[in-house]
């Protein structure tokens, strides 16, 4: 999952949404040092990524993907599924999603002594650049991706990965409805 899945999973708390995403910035942080609040976030995000990881539909939507770019399947499925959570929210929540979005654009900014510096710059980018916004736009998660596979330390194909996309859209799609109503049951028990 990325940030905004993670976020919207996330205990209904602000300190719980900030530790779902600190869920991807943790290592080298004492977990017994951080709230109660902000550790259940983290706690939860990692809970679901492994969730995530061992699901039948998320297991079968990786295997769509070439050989060549199945090692990087599971980060591009993180950022689409951000793409079909928007796409299809009024199916997952009651709450307007540019509202949810704005109330987490808030909170960040005002939890920021709680975040290592690396999680800081992201989630600066996160609300001043709009990503969940933009993460609307399939063009864009292609545009994401792209940025993703320039970040990598080695050779890779991960880069234009958007085709493959493009290519198995619907059934990605499709097996993501699926899969993130019964992530989303079963979250609260995670």
């Amino acid at each position: 999952m990325n940030h905004l899945a993670h976020v919207f999973l996330a205990p209904d708390t602000p300190q719980a949404r900030v530790g779902s995403i600190m869920g991807d910035f943790c290592r080298g942080i004492a977990m017994d040092q951080l709230p109660g609040n902000v550790r259940r976030g983290v706690e939860h995000h990692l809970a679901v990524d492994g969730y995530t990881d061992r699901h039948p539909q998320v297991c079968a939507s990786r295997r769509l993907f070439s050989p060549q770019r199945r090692r990087f399947a599971g980060v591009a499925l993180d950022i689409l599924y951000d793409h079909y959570l928007l796409k299809h929210w009024n199916r997952f929540s009651d709450v307007d999603a540019d509202r949810f979005i704005r109330m987490v654009y808030q909170e960040l900014p005002e939890h920021e002594h709680l975040m290592p510096r690396r999680m800081l710059w992201v989630t600066r980018r996160i609300t001043e650049d709009d990503w969940f916004g933009h993460y609307r736009r399939l063009d864009n998660i292609g545009y994401a991706l792209d940025r993703v596979a320039g970040r990598i330390r080695f050779p890779n194909r991960f880069g234009g990965i958007i085709e493959e996309i493009e290519r198995h859209n619907e059934e990605l799609e499709a097996r993501f409805i699926g899969f993130f109503r019964e992530l989303q049951r079963d979250a609260r028990e995670l």
